[in-house]
C-alpha cells in the first residue's frame, strides 16, 4: 500500500474517522494496528522483523534504566546494537560485501564463489532499524526514559506515516504525541490535507513524469543524444527530490491529521550555497542522526583539523553505503565528503552580494547533480561514462528517450512552481501562509494542483513507486 495508491486513499480516511470516534485511551490501539496492517499490505510475512527489533529494543531500554553499572550498560546497547544492526546486514547488505570480497579474490586470482542469499530487501527496514537504535542509545545516555507501555512504544516504532520512508523520528519528539490526549484541531487538520496533495502534486505530476524518461536513458546509455544525457542527469535531480520531498510532505500532512507534528525533513536544499547547507536542508533527519550517533561521537569537529575531516569522510562514506549494497553509492557519499572537506579548507561561503550569492548557488547546484549521476547510475562505469560525455546543450533535433517539447514546456512550468514554492519557503511556511488567505486563493492553489496531478497520472511513464523504497 503506496500513499499514491487508490488503497491508500481508501485506508486513510477510514483510520482517520475511527481515531477521531473512539476515547483517547483507544487510539494507540488503533494506530498500531492501522500501522502493522499497513506495513503487512507490503509483505505480511516481514512483520516478524519490524516486531522482534521492537521487542529487542523495547527490553534494552527497560535494562539500561535499571542498571546501574556502566559497564554492563556498555554490554546492553552494544548487544541491541548488534542485533539490530545485524538483521539489517543480513538482508542489506551480506550478499553486496560476499560478492566484493570475491570479486577481490578474483582480481588477485584467488577463486572464491560468493555466497548469497536469495531474500526480498523489507520495506523501510533502515529507516525503523535507526529509529530503534536512537531510543536505545538516548535511553543509554540519560536523554529520555525507558517507555514501559509496550504498545504506545510498538506505535512510536511503526507509525504508519514515516514507517517506510521516514522522517527518522526521535522518542523525545514522537513518543509523547502518541501518549497525549488530543482534540481535533480544524485548522491542523485542513494544513495537513493541503500538505498531502502538495507532496502528491511533487510525487505524481513531476517526479512520475520524469521518471520514465530518466530511467530509460540510464537503462539505455549508449544510445542517448548529448541532449538526452544532460536532460537525465538534471532530471534525476527533480525526480529524486519532488519524489522523497514529496513522500515527506504526505507523511507529515498525515501525522497532522491525528494531531501529530512530525520533523522537518526538506527546507529548500536546491537553494543551497554550500554543499554544507546542502546537506542541513536534504533529508534532515537522516543528515541529523548521523551528526547525533556517529559524526559526533567519533569526536566532531572538537579534535584536530585532520582528524575532523576523518570524521566528515567516515560519516559520508556510511552514509553512502546506507542508502544502497553498491560501491555507487559509496561513492556518491565519498564525493559529498570529500566536497566538505575542501568547502571547510578553502573557506567556501558566499560574501553578501547578490552576484556572489548566485555564483556560489550555480556551483553548488552543478555539483549536486554531477553527483546525484554516481547515485542513479548503475555501475560506476555507467556513472564515469555519463560525466565524460555531459555537454551543456540545450536543444538537439532529436531524442532517444522520446521526448517532446510539449512534455518540455510542462515540466518547465511544475518544475518552476516548486522552485517558487521552496524559493518563498525560505522565509515562511506556505501552507500557513495559504491559511491565512482567502478562500479564492486556496481554491486556485488546490485546483491547480489537481489538474497538474491529474495529467500526470495520464502522462508518467515509469514505475510509480517513490525511490526511497528501496533504501
Amino acid at each position: 500500500m503506496s500513499f499514491n495508491s487508490i488503497e491508500y486513499a481508501i485506508f486513510l480516511p477510514i483510520v482517520f474517522l475511527l481515531y477521531w470516534s473512539i476515547p483517547h485511551r483507544f487510539r494507540w490501539i488503533l494506530l498500531l494496528v492501522a500501522s502493522y496492517f499497513f506495513y503487512m499490505s507490503w509483505n505480511p510475512k516481514y512483520v516478524v522483523l519490524i516486531l522482534g527489533t521492537t521487542i529487542v529494543s523495547y527490553i534494552s531500554a527497560i535494562l539500561l534504566d535499571r542498571t546501574e553499572s556502566a559497564r554492563r550498560k556498555k554490554i546492553i546497547l552494544f548487544l541491541a546494537s548488534l542485533i539490530c544492526l545485524g538483521v539489517l546486514f543480513l538482508f542489506k547488505y551480506f550478499n553486496f560485501i560476499s560478492e566484493s570480497i570475491a570479486y577481490v579474490c578474483g582480481r588477485l586470482a584467488i577463486p572464491l564463489h560468493p555466497v548469497t542469499l536469495q531474500v526480498l530487501l523489507p520495506v523501510g527496514i533502515s529507516f525503523y532499524t535507526f529509529q530503534t537504535l536512537s531510543y536505545v542509545i538516548d535511553v543509554y545516555k540519560g536523554k529520555v526514559k525507558a517507555e514501559r507501555h509496550f504498545g504506545q512504544y510498538a506505535t512510536f516504532i511503526s507509525f504508519f506515516p514515516q514507517l517506510v520512508a521516514g522522517p527518522i523520528e526521535r522518542p523525545a519528539n514522537l513518543l509523547p504525541q502518541i501518549k497525549s490526549p488530543k482534540i481535533f484541531y480544524y485548522p491542523l487538520a485542513m494544513c495537513g490535507a493541503k500538505q498531502i496533495l502538495w507532496g502528491l502534486f511533487k510525487k505524481i505530476a513531476i517526479a512520475d513524469v520524469v521518471s520514465g524518461y530518466v530511467d530509460k536513458g540510464y537503462n539505455n546509455l549508449p544510445f542517448c543524444t548529448e541532449f538526452d544525457l544532460l536532460f537525465i542527469v538534471l532530471m534525476f535531480s527533480v525526480q529524486i527530490y519532488c519524489d522523497f520531498s514529496g513522500y515527506s510532505d504526505i507523511a507529515i500532512g498525515t501525522a497532522k491529521l491525528f494531531g501529530i507534528n512530525l520533523m522537518t525533513n526538506f527546507s529548500s536544499p536546491y537553494l543551497s550555497l554550500s554543499v554544507k547547507e546542502f546537506w542541513s536542508r536534504w533529508h534532515i533527519s537522516l543528515s541529523s542522526w548521523f551528526k547525533d550517533y556517529l559524526y559526533i561521537p567519533l569526536g566532531g569537529n572538537r579534535c584536530t583539523r585532520l582528524r575532523n575531516y576523518f570524521n566528515i569522510l567516515v560519516t559520508f562514506l556510511i552514509s553512502g553505503l546506507w542508502h544502497g549494497a553498491n560501491w555507487t553509492f559509496v561513492c556518491w557519499g565519498g564525493i559529498h565528503g570529500v566536497a566538505q572537506v575542501l568547502e571547510k579548507i578553502f573557506g567556501f561561503s558566499p560574501k553578501e552580494s547578490i552576484c556572489s550569492k548566485v555564483i556560489h548557488w550555480a556551483l553548488v547546484f552543478t555539483f549536486c547533480n554531477i553527483a546525484w549521476v554516481f547515485f542513479r547510475a548503475e555501475s560506476l562505469g555507467d556513472a564515469i561514462f555519463i560525466v565524460q560525455n555531459l555537454k551543456f546543450i540545450l536543444y538537439a533535433p532529436t531524442s532517444y528517450i522520446g521526448l517532446s517539447k510539449f512534455i518540455c514546456l510542462y515540466l518547465l512550468v511544475s518544475i518552476s512552481i516548486v522552485f517558487v514554492f521552496d524559493y518563498i519557503s525560505l522565509k515562511q511556511d506556505v501552507i500557513a501562509l495559504l491559511q491565512r488567505k482567502s478562500n479564492i486563493t486556496n481554491l486556485a492553489f488546490l485546483y491547480m494542483l489537481i489538474a497538474f496531478i491529474l495529467f500526470g497520472l495520464n502522462n508518467s511513464i515509469g514505475s510509480n513507486q517513490f525511490v526511497y523504497f528501496q533504501f
